[in-house]
């Protein structure tokens, strides 16, 4: 069975006194790369909304392109 790491995991990680500094910085670079997935991710779904969906949570088709088109390490 995989373990996915979360946020909270590498809160954790990153955290401990006894972490070495290679370490430190690699728990570091994960949770961004973690962050950038979840953008991708969400701006993917985003983008495959219909009309109504759209509606529904409250933005025009135009904001959801925008926001779809977005680079995911852009915040």
């Amino acid at each position: 069975m995989a373990h996915t790491l979360t946020t909270d995991t590498l809160a954790q990680l990153s955290s401990s006194p006894r972490l070495p500094v290679a370490a430190k910085l690699a728990v570091g670079f994960a949770g961004v790369v973690m962050q950038w997935d979840l953008r991708r991710r969400s701006r993917r779904a985003l983008a495959e909304l219909d009309d109504h969906l759209l509606k529904d949570i409250g933005i025009t088709y135009a904001q959801a392109h925008k926001e779809s088109k977005r680079y995911f390490w852009r915040g």
